[in-house]
């Protein structure tokens, strides 16, 4: 989570050799999500957003640590349970996961999740703009 995600991937492709895989901007411009490649690494990232933490201006974090696991429902409530706060209750993602965001004791960010659907990024992208009422991301 950064402020200026589009301006980071233009640095990380001139800098890092990165290209970008997909991307899924809000309907003001800002990235809710996107993702670029680095060597054989995928990177994801998007545009600060309070609702999901609190920026670097605000004494938070710019990393969230997107983990797989096989049931994002009861490893979300085992987390919450051991004393994370929930910052986005699990739920069905228009991307093809099932996901939840939790902040642990030590103010690191994690987001579970578990993959439901294959999606190409042309579901996903149509999927988004039908989330955001139609407009295009």
């Amino acid at each position: 989570m950064i402020d200026g995600a589009s301006e980071a991937i233009r640095f990380y492709e001139q800098a890092f050799g990165a290209s970008e895989i997909f991307r899924v901007s809000q309907p003001d411009g800002k990235i809710l999500h996107a993702e670029i490649k680095v060597g054989d690494s995928v990177v994801m990232l998007g545009d600060t957003d309070e609702a999901f933490g609190a920026p670097t201006s605000l004494g938070g974090t710019t990393v969230g640590l997107h983990v797989y696991v096989e049931d994002v429902d009861s490893c979300f409530a085992r987390a919450v349970g051991a004393g994370a706060r929930a910052l986005q209750p699990v739920g069905d993602m228009f991307y093809g996961d099932r996901m939840g965001m939790l902040e642990d004791p030590f103010g690191h960010i994690w987001v579970l999740l578990t993959h439901k659907e294959e999606l190409s990024p042309e579901e996903i992208k149509t999927r988004g703009e039908a989330m955001f009422g139609g407009e295009k991301i």
